[in-house]
């Protein structure tokens, strides 16, 4: 194999010239155009411009062969249609002043030209008002009149004919399918207010009709079991407004394919916004699980900046940080109260608003590292004072008397105590009334639906930590110093976000502190965390400090903690609970957010129906 000429040397060196315009279109389709679905994004982003209310796609072979976009928007105008397949040529922003507040979905004016490239492009359309439609042919530039009512139709056939070597790379026909009816669908959840619909080699493949509301155009496009299993999102903070819809735990997925998010209308993939759903979810759900979501922002244009990426996917907030807690808030507030009573497969809306816990015990106080050093350990001091919110003055969990419940505790003869005269009212209660304990490990109870599961360690680990976070919210936590200080050559980046974080670090109990220009010294370590590499988590600590919120390293670390000390201070399985003690969990698991998962990530309860249980016995077959 020969090798590549060298244009270091003089003798082989080229002088920098002017590129021909169809190399600079080229180069600019190979930004623009990745396969068929940029050419559709493209194409619906410009029909959505124009006032589209109804678009039509056509394909054949995934788009490869033919690409067909029709709208009813406005058309334009005869001596507009040339212009249209000019690079950077545009109605759309005049001056720098529009570019940095650009409110449409298309605005560079290299789409068109782009596609024209690469590939066969036609240009028909009739402007509002007009007494007839025109069609321009993209290779020739002529103009011929045609009949056509009120909008545009974009055709675009052979793509990449012009070069060969980008076809090679695409995929088959039914892959680049599936890519272009997703890039539709991207569309379709952003305007639920226009029609969409999708053929493939004259067959009608997708359809999403104009919905009145965003929760039917969800349910359409992603499916009933996604706003079935979704909670409604709406939080405004000034500049920034988040709405839309978040999965709840059990929804999520081992995949991130059903994650949606919008800014100003278009979908985006940014990595502030990302994180900030993430950072919402740590707290409920289990391993690598994928959170479901449809989210939509809204924010003054002047404040993103939306001209970073070739293909318009990716953004730039002027103040991330504001985004971030927004965004984060937005979906910790929805997913915070507890949905306790409906069957698991479809949880209702929140039937509690969120409410500050009962105060705890003074004792848990002073500080994180007094608690821990006590182990929580005795769950009787976890356990709530009487409440009036709740429709029974819970008892306090104590050591069951019996190894077994009895068979008077099952039938309920023990619910006849003070404690538990409103049994009458159990179907009130979402989780019902308790009636037995099984294995030491479950809670039976029973409710209107049918019967409730409650895994009793993983119901109370929720409530010690939920407690536990709003009790010592903001104090630091507990720090050990290190006999010798564990030093380690930091790169320029480290050194400079330990400067930076030196009034922050503390909070997380730790101390590190210039040892040298290039080195760094750990001084002090969390108390729980003294056995542990002081290096590798210093590393990793100003790791997360330089890419996030400062705020949010803390809380996360702090949380993280927490988790762990109310994981020790719940109720043991193997531990026989009474009635009462047993209803006062239900209780508390109706009051306290979160409720549905423990701090792992698990459910802490399911529901099984009546239907189901008839079912099991083929009753009324």
């Amino acid at each position: 194999m020969s090798a590549l000429p060298s244009l270091s040397s003089a003798a082989n060196r080229r002088p920098i010239r002017d590129l021909p315009d169809e190399l600079i279109s080229q180069i600019a389709a190979g930004e623009v155009v990745e396969r068929p679905a940029s050419v559709v994004r493209e194409l619906l982003d410009n029909a959505l411009d124009a006032g589209a209310r109804q678009i039509t796609v056509r394909l054949s072979a995934g788009g490869v062969r033919l690409i067909s976009v029709e709208d009813d928007g406005a058309g334009l105008p005869r001596d507009e249609l040339p212009l249209a397949l000019r690079r950077h040529a545009t109605s759309k922003i005049a001056s720098l002043g529009d570019l940095e507040t650009v409110g449409t979905m298309g605005f560079r004016g290299e789409a068109l030209a782009a596609i024209n490239a690469i590939a066969e492009l036609s240009l028909l359309s009739r402007f509002e008002g007009a007494d007839s439609a025109f069609a321009l042919d993209g290779r020739t530039g002529e103009l011929q009149p045609v009949a056509r009512a009120t909008g545009t139709t974009v055709e675009v056939r052979e793509l990449f004919f012009a070069t060969p070597a980008r076809r090679k790379f695409l995929k088959t026909d039914a892959t680049e399918l599936a890519h272009c009816i997703e890039a539709v669908r991207r569309h379709a959840l952003a305007r639920p207010d226009v029609s969409f619909a999708v053929w493939h080699e004259g067959r009608l493949v997708e359809q999403w009709r104009a919905a009145g509301e965003r929760d039917r155009r969800l349910a359409d496009a992603l499916g009933d079991d996604f706003v079935a299993q979704s909670v409604a999102v709406d939080h405004d903070s000034g500049p920034v407004r988040v709405s839309g819809r978040a999965g709840i735990p059990d929804a999520a997925r081992a995949r991130g394919d059903q994650q949606f998010f919008y800014v100003n209308g278009r979908f985006v993939r940014d990595k502030v916004l990302a994180h900030a759903v993430r950072s919402a979810y740590e707290d409920v759900l289990h391993g690598q699980r994928q959170p479901v979501y449809a989210l939509y922002l809204q924010i003054d244009p002047a404040r993103v900046d939306v001209n970073v990426h070739p293909t318009k996917i990716e953004v730039r907030f002027r103040d991330g940080r504001e985004v971030h807690q927004a965004v984060r808030h937005a979906i910790e507030n929805a997913l915070a109260a507890p949905r306790a009573g409906d069957a698991a497969t479809t949880p209702p809306a929140p039937f509690f608003k969120p409410r500050e816990p009962a105060s705890m015990p003074a004792w848990t106080q002073p500080s994180m590292h007094f608690a821990a050093e006590r182990g929580l350990g005795d769950a009787a001091a976890m356990w709530p004072v009487d409440r009036r919110e709740t429709p029974v003055a819970p008892a306090q969990i104590t050591p069951a008397t019996t190894g077994t419940v009895t068979h008077a505790q099952a039938s309920g003869d023990a619910l006849a105590t003070p404690a538990s005269h409103a049994t009458d009212k159990a179907d009130a209660w979402p989780l019902g009334r308790a009636l037995a304990q099984l294995q030491g490990i479950y809670i039976l109870a029973e409710n209107s639906q049918g019967m409730v599961i409650v895994d009793m360690h993983a119901a109370h680990e929720r409530i010690v930590y939920e407690r536990l976070k709003t009790q010592l919210d903001g104090a630091a936590i507990g720090s050990q110093p290190l006999l010798i200080p564990a030093t380690f050559a930091a790169t320029p980046q480290e050194v400079a976000t330990a400067e930076a974080c030196a009034a922050v670090l503390p909070s997380l109990g730790l101390e590190i502190t210039p040892f040298s220009p290039r080195t760094l010294a750990v001084r002090a370590v969390p108390s729980t965390l003294a056995d542990g590499d002081p290096v590798e988590l210093a590393r990793s600590v100003l790791a997360e400090l330089a890419n996030h919120d400062a705020s949010t390293v803390v809380q996360r670390a702090q949380n993280e903690l927490l988790s762990t000390m109310a994981c020790h201070g719940a109720v043991r399985a193997n531990r026989k609970l009474t009635i009462d003690e047993m209803n006062a969990l239900l209780r508390q698991m109706e009051a306290t957010e979160r409720s549905d998962q423990c701090n792992h990530g698990r459910p802490t309860w399911r529901q099984v129906s009546l239907r189901e249980l008839d079912a099991l016995f083929m009753r009324g077959r």
